[in-house]
């Protein structure tokens, strides 16, 4: 019986499928578990929000998907590391490993303070440009000020689970996701909401609350990051197996390192860049249609996430999976593991998305009590239900490709799907069927994206963009 199945694809031994099944199966679940941890923080934000307002949903609703820009960049630039990290281990070179954590580091921390500086500067004007109603725009400025401050603690956060992770150790960062959940929860509480006397098993009991509204979410999300992330730095540095600090590596960096990051990273970056940045385009294209319109997509994104996140634990497991394979030169199992990766994303979210349709109503119904924003918000996660299967085909796939350091091609692809299909065929349909009409665009995008990377795959080409031959 093997035990350590990725210990095993490192030392050459064979895996048949009964393995492969259960190697991909153990660093998806806890990877899936920190990514539904990761999006029921969102959905308590956005709940606790919701209860205050559709103007402050609609505040929050106008600017996320430019703070999904920032994180998905913030993402992409620490893939750069962490993939190399994954073939350095593959390959039993542990110290190279552990030379590029801290490069990493240093480079990471270094832009995710540019973009601090970035943000902070159009904090106030994103707002307008977004053309947000003029009664939300205070609070979208405020909400998204307060972002920015944490954004180093943010790319901190995604640096070093990255890093965990691509070691092949999905437990750690799934505990912390967990934990950072329970905070944002308690935090949220206390920031949000003001002072106030509750009645608890018959006892009436006043709690303190700082009464921040939208400004005390963007606040107590932070400060539950900067709590896990804390912990994570002394993990990654000081406790992990294989990348804890050693007194006598000193760092050394190198341009190649930083050359191979950058190869994989700027693709990456520029893929989350069009994804992020269509969204911006959608919301602009929603804006017009009023607040109950914006904060009913901003509902259901968050609420669909809670279907598609597991597909995002499965990436993750399958970057890890591909990228040591690929180290330890094992092309006898990169395609056969990328198959059954791709495969179980698929299963995953077609379930995912079956429960999404017929539990819609109660997605929705947790996250605001207006009834208008609950009926659109249900009937648009229904039209999205269907393309969750291709969806999950792209999200997996992507994760494949990344392991092989394969990222230019995918990110061409989702410049087409995203520009050339769900931006043109929302502006087309929004005039007609208003906020439905932009989530039949984005289900059709979503299941073309799907196909094409289905065809990509199978074609192989990806298997030559290997970076160690």
């Amino acid at each position: 019986m093997k035990t350590d199945y990725l210990k095993a694809l490192r030392d050459g031994e064979p895996l048949n499928f009964r393995d492969r099944i259960f190697l991909i199966l153990k660093l998806s679940g806890p990877a899936m578990l920190a990514q539904i941890s990761s999006i029921i923080m969102q959905y308590i934000d956005a709940s606790m929000v919701g209860r205050l307002g559709a103007n402050d949903s609609a505040s929050i609703g106008l600017v996320s998907s430019s703070t999904w820009v920032v994180g998905g960049i913030m993402i992409s630039l620490v893939e750069g590391f962490s993939v190399q990290i994954a073939h350095s281990i593959g390959a039993k070179d542990n110290k190279r490993a552990r030379n590029l954590v801290k490069t990493g580091l240093i480079v990471n921390m270094l832009i995710a303070f540019l973009i601090t500086i970035f943000l902070v500067s159009v904090s106030y004007a994103l707002p307008i440009w977004l053309g947000g109603a003029e009664e939300i725009r205070r609070n979208a400025t405020n909400y998204l000020f307060i972002y920015s401050l944490f954004t180093p603690v943010f790319m901190l956060n995604f640096l070093t689970c990255s890093m965990i992770q691509a070691s092949g150790n999905m437990k750690v960062p799934s505990i912390c996701d967990t934990i950072m959940f329970i905070l944002d929860m308690i935090f949220n509480f206390f920031f949000i909401f003001p002072t106030a006397t509750y009645k608890i098993f018959g006892f009436k009991l006043t709690i303190f609350g700082a009464g921040l509204g939208v400004s005390g979410a963007a606040l107590g999300t932070g400060m539950s990051y900067v709590v896990v992330t804390i912990f994570l730095i002394i993990y990654l540095l000081f406790k992990s197996d294989i990348l804890h600090l050693r007194k006598n590596e000193r760092i050394h960096i190198k341009i190649d390192d930083l050359k191979k990051a950058f190869k994989i990273s700027l693709p990456l970056a520029f893929e989350r860049g069009i994804t992020s940045g269509a969204s911006v385009a959608v919301t602009r294209i929603i804006a017009p249609l009023g607040s109950v319109s914006v904060a009913a997509n901003s509902f259901a994104v968050t609420a669909e996430a809670l279907c598609y996140m597991p597909g995002y634990g499965v990436q993750s497991a399958a970057t890890t999976i591909i990228g040591q394979s690929i180290g330890a030169k094992r092309t006898d199992q990169t395609k056969k593991l990328g198959l059954i990766s791709i495969g179980t994303g698929m299963i995953i979210m077609a379930f995912t998305g079956i429960l999404m349709f017929f539990f819609a109503p109660y997605m929705i119904g947790i996250l605001t009590p207006d009834p208008e924003i609950r009926a659109l918000g249900t009937t648009i996660l229904r039209i999205e239900s269907f393309a969750e299967p291709f969806f999950g085909a792209s999200i997996v796939g992507s994760g494949v490709f990344r392991g092989a350091g394969d990222t230019l091609a995918p990110s061409l692809m989702c410049l087409f799907s995203l520009w050339c299909v769900r931006v043109p065929l929302s502006i087309i349909l929004v005039k007609s069927y208003g906020l439905k009409g932009v989530w039949i665009a984005m289900a059709t995008e979503l299941t073309v994206r799907g196909i094409i990377f289905l065809i990509r795959f199978f074609r192989g080409k990806w298997e030559n963009k290997l970076l160690n031959k």
